[in-house]
């Protein structure tokens, strides 16, 4: 009965290597959310088309047997409707003993009045001839709409319980005493020799093959709506892990990145080595903005500061490495380099002190203090690759993370807002994209010593 309990049987699609237990914990949390939503959406469908059905069913009714006693049928659907309601209320994901009571509820009451003849009839039909009336159809629509909101075991399931209540109806029916021999008399009179032909059209006859061919073919179609539900179970289930992962990808990388890393199996697990530009921005003083402030107000402003700081990053195609409170780590060339990485880099700082710039104007009219930006680039070579057992983290390491935050601390020394290495200058201008406009504005600075390197460090400033 449980959808979620169903998650164990599907092949994990995820990363299979020792240590990764979070992750499938957390596909398998992102999957059992995702089946909640598809039981719940399931389950209203489920219960909707029941009920197109069975209007269907009691417009066609009348159609099929015009007289006054169909009447019992058409108010016996109102049964049906009422059980379906009950099933949208009381179905839940996971083990639910009162809505397997009601699905028995639904085919034993089918089975009751496909067997058991219509109490306002006029006409005393042998009991044979019940079976004559092809009720049977009507559980294949109660096995259709399973399927919609129901689990694979339980589309099995209502097989297996209509096969065997459709045995004991049919066990029930034979041991009934004969009410109409004489007319069976008559048909085999009628008839002669040709036993086969009395046994089809003997009023009387429950037609044992017919109904053993009914249980099986039902068995059959059930088994195989079953393997289709366990199917789309699994495919749900691989979605919401897709899913998971994708958004834990946006979180750090820009949305074509995203696109690349989701089509490859594990971009990011293997360690190595290569040229990276890394980013470090502050906002400056900030401690003692904070001091003494509204604590939704200080919130607030760094909420604003990181969402404009992460838009450039991205759209310069960076990776937001971290958030470090009033600050953060990016990356350009990670995890796959790029043709402009240095380039990207240093459009990016200067489009964020661009962007802090208007955030100031904005917070004036609103007489609110200005903020200010630092940023320090560095470009060299990375350590790239997973860092941790259980909680796994992409991480980039190194002395050229080491300088670049160094650089971004030199901004309060020079009292400008961007500290370029010189190594990050020359590579942005052998960067086919480049241009003269690119580094104008920049101001070259005497080297220096910056602690983490044996040589020092050529800078640059801004502005």
């Amino acid at each position: 009965m449980s959808m979620v309990a169903e998650a164990a049987d599907v092949p994990y699609l995820g990363d299979q290597r020792t240590g990764r237990t979070d992750a499938r914990q957390d596909t398998l949390k992102f999957a059992e959310a995702a089946l909640v939503d598809s039981k719940r959406e399931g389950l209203l469908l489920a219960v909707r088309a029941r009920w197109v059905a069975l209007a269907v069913t009691a417009v066609t009714l009348p159609i099929i047997n015009p007289n006054w006693d169909v009447i019992y049928y058409v108010l016996m659907l109102g049964f049906f409707a009422l059980i379906g309601w009950a099933q949208l209320k009381v179905g839940k994901v996971g083990r639910s003993p009162l809505e397997v009571f009601l699905i028995i509820c639904d085919l034993a009451l089918l089975t009751f009045l496909s067997v058991v003849p219509n109490p306002w009839s006029d006409v005393h039909w042998p009991i044979g001839m019940q079976f004559r009336f092809d009720s049977f159809i009507y559980f294949f629509i109660f096995l259709s709409t399973a399927t919609l909101a129901y689990s694979w075991r339980t589309v099995f399931a209502m097989g297996l319980w209509t096969s065997a209540l459709w045995a004991v109806a049919v066990g029930w029916a034979y041991l009934q005493p004969e009410s109409h021999a004489a007319l069976s008399a008559r048909v085999k009179e009628a008839i002669g020799a040709d036993i086969r032909m009395f046994e089809i059209l003997d009023p009387s006859s429950i037609g044992f093959g017919a109904r053993f061919q009914q249980v099986t073919v039902f068995i059959i179609v059930a088994a195989i709506l079953a393997l289709a539900v366990r199917r789309s179970n699994a495919l749900l289930i691989s979605h919401a892990g897709i899913e998971r992962e994708r958004a834990n990808l946006a979180r750090y990388f820009s949305p074509n990145v995203v696109n690349e890393l989701s089509g490859n199996d594990e971009p990011l697990t293997r360690v190595r080595t290569q040229d990276v530009a890394v980013l470090f921005a502050d906002i400056v003083g900030f401690t003692a903005y904070a001091d003494g402030r509204d604590p939704k107000q200080v919130i607030d402003t760094l909420r604003q500061f990181h969402e404009r700081m992460e838009r450039e990053v991205f759209r310069h195609g960076g990776t937001l490495d971290k958030y470090l409170g009033d600050g953060l780590m990016a990356t350009f060339g990670t995890p796959f380099a790029g043709d402009c990485d240095a380039l990207n880099a240093l459009r990016c700082a200067r489009e964020m002190v661009a962007s802090i710039a208007e955030l100031n104007r904005e917070r004036k009219h609103r007489n609110e203090p200005p903020i200010q930006v630092s940023v320090g680039l560095h470009y060299g070579q990375v350590v790239l690759g997973d860092i941790g057992l259980n909680r796994l983290e992409f991480a980039v390491i190194g002395t050229t993370v080491n300088a670049a935050s160094r650089l971004e601390a030199l901004t309060r020394e020079f009292g400008c807002a961007i500290v370029v290495s010189d190594v990050l200058v020359r590579q942005a201008r052998a960067e086919s994209s480049s241009s003269s406009a690119d580094f104008a504005p920049f101001v070259e600075q005497p080297a220096r010593i910056i602690r983490g390197l044996e040589q020092p460090l050529d800078i640059w400033t801004f502005p």
